[in-house]
């Protein structure tokens, strides 16, 4: 599960999972320690083994951090935890302490508790299907803009062997894929990503709404993370039927806030 770390000692899926009594409720948004705990995919460090006290776990780039910040050591975190970082405000000056920058990333966070509008259409004739452990090498063939989407499966072959990936194909070109980019006991986060060339199509919510049906069917429901200037995903959820449920934000350690995805040109 990683090399230890000065100060943090990386504890198994197993040890996690002892260790839940210090996490926060699962709720809607990102599910980072759940997603580990129910997949496997990513890693978790503590301050020690046994009897840990403070938690910090990652999948695909994003952190959580949760138990007690004093039993961590702002020289331990520096240049560990980095990128996207969902924090207790208790956590905050450990964070600002251990890193070299440190912004606010603000998120609206929706779920869909009903069933939904109806399936949409995409346009361009592009076939929409559910992607399998053969789709591996179109998931590697996406571009630097969307291949983020198969992160917290521990890549393309892990996406792809997941089964619960939908994808849009131009050809044999995979140009738009929906997942759950995080998946809990009670709910999945749901994932989006096209390709710059084929925006504005419906990929997207013909993707993600093949995605919500299967996660209705698993007996979870949908959730949708994104930022308040996204104006493209924000259309996507209200297209599929999702409401809002909260505000949040995420803070973003030793990395850029992202930007929204530039939208087609007229």
């Amino acid at each position: 599960m990683g090399a230890a770390t000065p100060g943090l000692v990386p504890l198994t899926r197993w040890q996690l999972a002892a260790a839940a009594h210090l996490l926060p409720p699962e709720r809607p948004g990102p599910m980072i320690a759940q997603h580990l705990l129910g997949t496997g995919n990513g890693s978790c460090l503590a301050d020690r083994w046994p009897g840990p006290r403070a938690l910090a776990v990652e999948t695909g780039g994003n952190w959580a951090v949760a138990g007690d910040p004093a039993a961590l050591d702002p020289a331990a975190v520096a240049g560990r935890v980095a990128g996207f970082v969902e924090a207790p405000a208790a956590f905050e000056p450990l964070l600002r302490a251990a890193a070299r920058e440190l912004h606010e990333w603000p998120r609206v966070i929706f779920t869909l508790e009903g069933p939904g509008g109806p399936a949409p259409a995409p346009r361009g004739g592009l076939r929409v299907r559910r992607l399998g452990p053969g789709d591996a090498g179109p998931l590697a063939g996406l571009g630097s803009e969307t291949d983020w989407i198969a992160s917290t499966w521990g890549g393309p072959g892990g996406l792809a062997a997941s089964g619960t990936g939908w994808g849009a194909f131009d050809g044999r070109r995979l140009v738009a894929v929906a997942c759950p980019f995080f998946v809990g006991q009670g709910y999945e986060d749901i994932g989006v990503a096209t390709e710059p060339g084929f925006r504005g199509l419906g990929l997207s919510p013909a993707c993600a709404w093949a995605v919500c049906q299967d996660v209705r069917r698993r007996g979870r429901v949908p959730s949708w993370t994104t930022s308040p200037d996204n104006t493209a995903s924000l259309r996507v959820a209200a297209k599929l039927g999702f409401r809002r449920q909260r505000r949040d934000r995420l803070l973003v350690v030793d990395a850029p806030v992202p930007e929204p995805a530039r939208p087609p040109q007229p």
